[in-house]
């Protein structure tokens, strides 16, 4: 009587799909290729967005900042520029920007509030009271 083992028994059996061809990684390759220049153009249309959005990217320059903006219409509005301590009234429209007139007095400035935290505005933005 002879007796087998499991363990002493390897079977060379290659498993095939059930159906169709068997799986390429060139398709694997071409999906992390897409994936990955998918991620890289998410950044930088972001990136270009946020230069576009007023507050986001910042001040450019220390000695020039707006003080105040009064909208007018749809397309122009009116601008207090600080240019190295003199303030000038400028008009900003779709015909481009004109001077108008430079203040002998320098506006006061407008106190700021305080950026609420994230948290208060997220409860503010679900109804919650913080």
């Amino acid at each position: 009587m002879t007796t087998v083992s499991a363990a002493n028994i390897t079977l060379g059996v290659a498993l095939a799909p059930a159906f169709g061809k068997a799986p390429s990684s060139t398709g694997a390759v071409g999906g992390t290729v897409f994936a990955l220049l998918f991620v890289v153009g998410l950044i930088l249309a972001l990136a270009w967005l946020a230069k576009r959005m007023p507050g986001v990217a910042g001040s450019s320059h220390r000695a020039l900042r707006v003080v105040a903006s009064l909208s007018l219409g749809p397309r122009e509005k009116v601008v207090v520029v600080d240019v190295g301590g003199q303030q000038l009234l400028l008009g900003v429209g779709a015909g481009g920007t004109r001077a108008l007139h430079a203040l002998a007095a320098p506006l006061p400035e407008a106190e700021r509030a305080a950026t609420p935290a994230f948290a208060q505005l997220l409860a503010q933005h679900f109804g919650k009271k913080a």
